[in-house]
């Protein structure tokens, strides 16, 4: 009953709206005869025209009201002032002119001078344009007065921004008033959009957020760069302002920004967000209908990889993994389900060597993604025999089996640790992408290639996760020193990029991923801090670990950096290290020499 009662008072209310509409532009017919008519006579009216200004005035409310209720503005409850409202109240209205000046120039029922009818209808119609101009311009001025809503400097007069602060001051339900606009180009400085007016730059944000009262920041412009949200969220922080944030286009429905797209700014904003394009045919003719294996299946990127190549309709798709947590993860974010009952669900180690060559055997896959490594650098530091029977061993266990089972292509999933390496994880994946590489050179008609790429952010393990709980349990903050840099990329959009690397690649070759700008990671850490509202939290530095370098590489200084036919994506080759002159390292030695050597361009080979 509460919900007919309101639809039944809308409607009445929206009945009144369109009745003292069409009673004021019948007084504004009224009014523009008269000033046509003075207009025409010299500003006097003889009494011989007054009768038919009065019959003239009677048959254009009749017509305007009975055109605009049958076919015009006042039969719908349009938008005030919108583009529909206004197209039929000019229908209505110059019909209700034709047929004055019909009238007035055939007929002896409206004696006025012939041209009064066309000045009347311009003059008619310029004012209903006119007034309800006003009356939305009050309108929108009432709405940013609203109590309780977040009072929002919006930077982006673009689309994007236009489109937003229009459905802002519609939408007063919203919970956000734009009450500024900032632009950085000056093509845009006077312009306005609904009542609210661009008042300066980014630099002006202090002091337009201080005029305006405004306690946020809405960053309208959804192809905005990493550099520059992060610029805007110092200045947000500096003005002590909470900042939104436009995703991107590809994320909204439709691609047209509305109130309830804006979200919290997130750590992912700060790192990169630029759109990855894709040759998807390319890669669907690389997938589709093929047998697909994916080992490390249940970790971060092995199983975005699975989620992403189903897409693609393979024709089977195996999950190996030794953690059958992981794998019931990955089961359930693709089907839905996870009864862990599927053949495509192996449980598995790759060091164990007999046993992968079993499963190859009974799957045959056609194409495989070799993601299972250990990739902590610190555990690995201190435990260098595991990197080496993980990342090493087990990775040639892999190629071995692939080998074996006559499978076409496997992409070997590395790491930027790799490039010039310093530490036991980059020191093992770098004999891994020479393990790759030689069984390519030994394969006449198989790709074995390897792919480089840096962090990812939310995979198990990163400095994100390490922050958010240190943050959630009141800090410290740990960093290990204030000027060190790493690459960043979203877990997304690296496996897309290792799909297409995968289908464009050669032989051989190391793919190597552009991961855009490194960023500090004591920015990042104070960033986070900042976006949860915890002030009291401290950053502490702990001083670089053992291998651990100030500032990450992509390549080797040594080594031929290519371009390939992806725009995101270059390659170099690295030399081959035979499967034959990898032997483990005797138990009395130390592993890393052993790593140090194999990474080289020589091999220690086997102790005499």
């Amino acid at each position: 009953m509460d919900v007919e009662s309101s639809l039944g008072a809308r409607r009445r209310h929206q009945l009144h709206t369109r009745l003292r509409w069409t009673t004021a532009d019948a007084a504004l017919w009224v009014i523009a005869l008269v000033v046509a008519t003075s207009l025409r006579l010299d500003f006097a009216i003889p009494t011989q025209f007054l009768h038919g200004l009065v019959v003239a005035a009677v048959v254009a409310v009749v017509l305007q009201a009975t055109v605009g209720w049958v076919w015009g503005p006042y039969a719908v409850s349009h938008e005030l002032g919108s583009f529909e409202e206004t197209g039929e109240l000019a229908r209505a209205t110059v019909s209700t002119g034709l047929v004055l000046a019909f009238a007035a120039a055939l007929t002896d029922l409206v004696q006025i001078p012939r041209s009064v009818p066309v000045t009347a209808t311009v003059l008619a119609l310029t004012s209903m344009f006119a007034l309800r101009f006003v009356v939305r311009s009050r309108r929108t001025r009432r709405v940013r007065r609203i109590k309780g809503a977040r009072r929002a400097v919006v930077f982006g007069a673009g689309d994007g921004g236009r489109i937003l602060v229009r459905s802002l001051v519609h939408d007063p339900a919203s919970g956000v008033q734009a009450v500024a606009l900032l632009d950085d180009d000056p093509a845009k400085a006077r312009l306005t959009i609904s009542g609210v007016r661009v008042r300066g730059r980014s630099a002006d944000l202090p002091r337009v957020a201080e005029r305006f009262g405004a306690d946020t920041l809405v960053i309208a412009v959804p192809s905005a760069s990493a550099e520059l949200v992060r610029e805007l969220s110092a200045l947000a922080a500096a003005a002590g302002l909470s900042v939104l944030i436009l995703p991107p286009v590809r994320e909204m429905i439709g691609g047209r920004p509305s109130a309830s797209d804006l979200r919290d700014l997130d750590v992912a904003d700060l790192l990169g967000r630029q759109p990855v394009e894709l040759d998807t045919a390319a890669i669907a003719e690389h997938l589709a209908g093929r047998r697909i294996l994916v080992t490390g299946a249940g970790g971060s990127i092995g199983s975005e990889l699975c989620r992403q190549i189903a897409q693609f309709l393979p024709e089977q798709l195996f999950m190996l993994d030794r953690d059958e947590s992981g794998l019931h993860a990955t089961q359930m974010s693709i089907e839905g389900r996870a009864l862990l009952d599927s053949d495509e669900l192996v449980l598995c180690d790759i060091r164990d060597e007999e046993e992968l060559h079993a499963v190859f055997a009974r799957t045959r896959p056609d194409v495989v993604f070799h993601a299972a490594a250990l990739k902590h650098l610190t555990m690995l530091e201190r435990h260098p025999a595991e990197a080496f029977k993980t990342n090493v061993l087990g990775t040639r266990n892999v190629l071995r089996a692939a080998r074996k089972a006559g499978v076409s292509t496997v992409v070997n999933i590395s790491t930027d640790k790799a490039a010039n390496p310093t530490c036991v994880l980059g020191w093992s994946k770098r004999v891994a992408e020479r393990l790759t590489a030689a069984v390519d050179a030994d394969e006449p008609g198989a790709r074995y290639l390897s792919v480089r790429f840096g962090n990812v952010l939310g995979s198990r393990g990163s400095v994100v996760v390490a922050f958010t709980e240190q943050i959630r349990q009141g800090g410290p903050v740990t960093v290990t020193h204030p000027d060190v840099e790493r690459y960043f990329m979203l877990i997304p959009e690296a496996c897309q990029l290792v799909l297409q690397a995968s289908s464009i690649g050669e032989g051989g070759e190391v793919m190597v991923l552009d991961m855009g700008t490194p960023v500090k990671i004591d920015d990042v850490a104070r960033s986070m801090i900042q976006m949860s509202g915890r002030s009291d939290v401290e950053v502490e530095y702990t001083g670089l670990r053992p291998g651990e370098k100030l500032t990450e590489e992509l390549f080797s200084p040594d080594e031929d950096v290519r371009p390939s036919s992806h725009p995101l994506i270059t390659s170099v080759a690295v030399p081959g290290l035979d499967q034959d002159d990898l032997q483990p390292p005797h138990p009395e030695d130390d592993p890393r020499s052993w790593l140090v050597a194999y990474s080289a361009l020589g091999s220690v080979g086997s102790r005499q």
